[in-house]
């Protein structure tokens, strides 16, 4: 079965019905399935009887679904789809701290503002890390902090100075440090030539 075809705001009925009747577990959390006749919205696994169609309004997210009045299945909890934060459990986190971590976030603070920013404990949050990754957020910081030079490097007529500065690091000498350590040879041994 084909996903339904969508548009910003309608999703083609005749697909999401075949994709409700057949509660194909495929489209758990692509699509949200509104019942005008009870006021709730459910995913297409639930397993309730099954509405009307002319009851029937599909949505593509649950916040759609809440948007139009409708409240969520407590069956089929629909908070719990694929993809949810929920459905990640604290998956979830790691790859927001990730995002925060990406953007800068430990460029210029310490684990804590960044735990603090996330609602957690700085000591769960490198637990987290752990878990997920194997490694904790001030590696995770130290790579994106490489990769971004890295892409600098590569794509810029940027000096050591400004690309160590802009990519984060607190120092040449540490910018320096980083590319030896992971890369066997100075930043200066990676810079493209010509480039524009």
């Amino acid at each position: 079965m084909t996903p339904p075809d969508a548009t910003e705001t309608e999703l083609d009925f005749a697909a999401c019905e075949r994709i409700r009747y057949a509660r194909d577990p495929a489209f758990d959390g692509v699509i949200f399935i509104g019942v005008k006749s009870t006021g709730i919205y459910c995913r297409p696994i639930c397993p309730v009887r099954q509405p009307l169609p002319r009851n029937v309004r599909y949505f593509p997210s649950a916040a759609a679904a809440e948007a139009a009045g409708l409240r969520p299945c407590l069956r089929c909890r629909p908070e719990a789809a694929p993809h949810s934060p929920a459905w990640k459990g604290t998956r979830a986190t790691v790859d927001r701290a990730l995002r925060l971590i990406e953007q800068g976030a430990l460029d210029q603070a310490r684990v804590e503002a960044l735990a603090v920013r996330l609602g957690i404990g700085a000591r769960h949050l490198s637990r987290l890390f752990q878990h997920h990754l194997g490694t904790t957020p001030l590696a995770a910081a130290r790579t994106a902090r490489i990769q971004r030079a890295k892409r600098m490097l590569d794509t810029t007529d940027l000096g050591m100075t400004e690309i160590a500065l802009a990519a984060g690091f607190g120092s040449v000498r540490s910018f320096n440090a980083a590319f030896r350590q992971v890369y066997r040879r100075p930043p200066s041994a990676l810079k493209r030539r010509g480039v524009r």
